[in-house]
C-alpha cells in the first residue's frame, strides 16, 4: 500500500472539488451572502461552513502523517484553532481557499517521498478525548481517514447547496468525467 495509490488521489480530488464549490460560491452569491456564507451551518449543534473546510484540510494532513508514522505538522494545529475559533472571526471565501491550496501544497509534499507501508502496520489512533483506536494502517484508511474527509467535505457541500449555491453530483465527482466514454452523456432536456 503506498499513500500514492490510496489516500493522496482522494484528498487532492475531493479538496480541489471543495475549492471549486466556493469559487462558484463567490461568482454566484451576492457580496453581502457571500461574506456570510462561511458561518453558515445545517444544525445549530453543527459546525459551521469554514469549520467544515478547515477540518477537511485537517483530515488529510493528518492521514498523510499518520501513515507516515511522523508528528503532525505545525499547520495541523493552526487549522483545528481556525476552525474551533470560526464563530469570533470573520473568515472569507478566499481565506477558505488558501487553507486548502495550503493543504493540498503540503499533501502532495508528504507523499512524493512516501515510504511503502504494509496493509497491516499497527497504528494506534488516539483522540482529543482519550480514546485510542488500535487498527492496522488498512482499516485506519478504510474505516477512518477516508470517512472522516467525506463527512467534512460533505458537510460543506450541504452548507454550500442549502445557502443557495448551484452545485449537485456533477461537481461532486467531477474527477469522474475524464474516464466518461465518448458519445455517452445524456443530452439536456
Amino acid at each position: 500500500m503506498t499513500l500514492k495509490d490510496t489516500l493522496v488521489p482522494t484528498y487532492i480530488q475531493m479538496l480541489g472539488a471543495l475549492s471549486a464549490w466556493l469559487d462558484k460560491a463567490s461568482d454566484q452569491l451576492p457580496a453581502d451572502r457571500a461574506a456570510a456564507i462561511m458561518h453558515a451551518r445545517l444544525a445549530p449543534d453543527m459546525f459551521p461552513l469554514f469549520t467544515q473546510i478547515c477540518f477537511s484540510c485537517v483530515q488529510a494532513q493528518e492521514g498523510i502523517f499518520r501513515l507516515r508514522q511522523e508528528e503532525m505538522p505545525v499547520s495541523v494545529g493552526a487549522l483545528l484553532a481556525d476552525g474551533r475559533n470560526a464563530d469570533t472571526t470573520t473568515p472569507t471565501i478566499a481565506d477558505a481557499r488558501a487553507r486548502i491550496a495550503e493543504t493540498l501544497r503540503i499533501v502532495e509534499a508528504a507523499a512524493a517521498d512516501a515510504p511503502d507501508l504494509s496493509p497491516d502496520a499497527p497504528l494506534a489512533h488516539t483522540l482529543p478525548n482519550g480514546m485510542v483506536f488500535d487498527l492496522t494502517a488498512a482499516q485506519y484508511v478504510r474505516d477512518w481517514a477516508l470517512p472522516q474527509l467525506y463527512f467534512h467535505v460533505m458537510a460543506a457541500y450541504a452548507i454550500l447547496r442549502a445557502e443557495g449555491v448551484g452545485i449537485g453530483k456533477a461537481d461532486f465527482v467531477a474527477h469522474m468525467f475524464p474516464f466518461l466514454r465518448p458519445g455517452t452523456m445524456p443530452k439536456p432536456g
